[in-house]
């Protein structure tokens, strides 16, 4: 919780030292500061196969983030006589693939784990590359995820959104085709 001192104008009036300092400062200006000092979790890119080797031609790619990321931030902004209380809530997050596609998911996505089979789709945000990477620079697909957050705040029977907060993290993911060999 923060503390903001704000004084109030003293235009034509001389305010006395025994008087109270009573804020002019509305609920709304005081949100604005709430969001502005919300700290969100930078997102971080989760993959399946691992971010770190090679996602595989026609294989089945999940794709999520840290449930840790995924949840409610609040601030609170308080000056004398007004509190203001500034929720975001993560809404969406929009995966940009570097293949020319992108996936939207509502979540955070699944951690891909053993129990699955291993050419099994994400249930909720994954993606399957068509092609490998290797005409791209460097060799690797540029890959960003989005976060977008909607923020919600209260004070004193008023209230107020704020859509459209978001962070983004990108990680280079190197595509690569595999090769079948049937001996006999």
């Amino acid at each position: 919780m923060t503390y903001v001192p704000i004084l109030p104008p003293t235009k034509g009036k001389k305010r006395q030292d025994s008087e109270p300092v009573v804020p002019q400062v509305s609920p709304a200006e005081l949100a604005q500061q709430a969001v502005a000092q919300l700290t969100l979790p930078t997102p971080v890119i989760r993959m399946n196969p691992d971010e770190d080797f090679a996602q595989v031609v026609r294989v089945p790619t999940w794709m999520w983030m840290p449930a840790a990321s995924w949840r409610p931030v609040s601030e609170t902004v308080t000056v004398p006589g007004v509190s203001v209380t500034a929720t975001a809530r993560p809404r969406r997050a929009v995966w940009s693939m570097g293949d020319g596609s992108s996936v939207t998911c509502d979540g955070p996505g699944t951690p891909y784990s053993s129990r699955f089979r291993a050419d099994a789709e994400s249930p909720d945000c994954g993606h399957v590359y068509r092609r490998a990477s290797l005409a791209e620079p460097g060799g690797k697909y540029h890959v960003t995820v989005t976060v977008v957050w909607d923020v919600e705040w209260s004070s004193g029977g008023q209230s107020g959104t704020e859509r459209g907060l978001s962070l983004t993290a990108e990680q280079q993911v190197l595509v690569d085709e595999v090769q079948a060999v049937v001996a006999r």
